[in-house]
């Protein structure tokens, strides 16, 4: 990963005070992300803190004897490195990127300076926090109760907010590593999508046509989870 300086922000930057906005922005700097890179692996320290800007990262659990499982994305909207916050220098998850792009990067340790001088900063990480973990409750309730076609319909929808195009480079070998499914699971449920004329795939390529009709088939868990963003981070 390379480095440079730049103005560039995420939403949980933009939401802080102009004057913290900028002092944080002083001490980040832009960091390019690819494809599969491990950001941190589960129980690792954090070197760095990391607010996403067009790339994005899943959160991932891997049980022994098992391909991990995503319970999470990270996109613009959040950042990598909650447990900081807390006074908690490990992280409980892998993190791996699977869209490339960049993020704003900032030393643990310089990030945990900021934590002490700017309250309002902690304040709002704090809430972003408890949206995390209701998220990640609901991904877990949602692997269990929900459909293959509706969790599919879900994560479309949520990697399409974090890569904002309409787009997305995955194949369904991918998908199933993403939904804990086998590929012949996936391959079924896009078919379905893909007869709904709601999506086109081709050779590893899916191209989102109407996204108010995916959004119809996702389960509720989409919609829960971004309202419960909205509500939380604009108080």
């Amino acid at each position: 990963m390379s480095a440079r300086p730049t103005p560039v922000t995420n939403q949980l930057i933009e939401s802080l005070p102009p004057g913290v906005r900028n002092k944080l922005l002083k001490r980040c700097a832009l960091v390019d992300w690819t494809f599969g890179d491990i950001i941190c692996e589960a129980d690792q320290k954090h070197e760095h803190v990391y607010f996403p800007v067009t790339g994005f990262i899943s959160l991932l659990m891997k049980e022994s004897d098992h391909h991990p499982l995503e319970v999470g994305l990270i996109g613009h909207e959040g950042m990598l490195g909650t447990s900081l916050v807390l006074g908690v220098n490990s992280a409980p998850l892998r993190s791996v990127v699977q869209g490339a792009g960049t993020a704003l990067s900032i030393p643990a340790d310089q990030f945990q300076s900021a934590l002490r001088e700017y309250p309002g900063l902690s304040n709002l990480l704090m809430r972003y926090i408890y949206v995390l973990m209701q998220q990640l409750t609901l991904a877990g309730a949602c692997l269990h109760f929900h459909t293959i076609e509706s969790r599919l319909a879900r994560w479309l929808l949520m990697t399409q907010d974090r890569v904002q195009g309409d787009t997305l480079h995955l194949t369904h070998a991918f998908l199933a590593y993403m939904l804990g499914v086998r590929r012949s699971s996936v391959s079924l449920a896009a078919e379905a999508l893909q007869r709904q004329h709601l999506v086109s795939y081709s050779r590893g390529n899916i191209t989102i046509l109407d996204r108010k009709g995916l959004e119809a088939a996702s389960c509720q868990c989409y919609q829960t989870m971004a309202e419960y963003y909205a509500r939380i981070m604009r108080r």
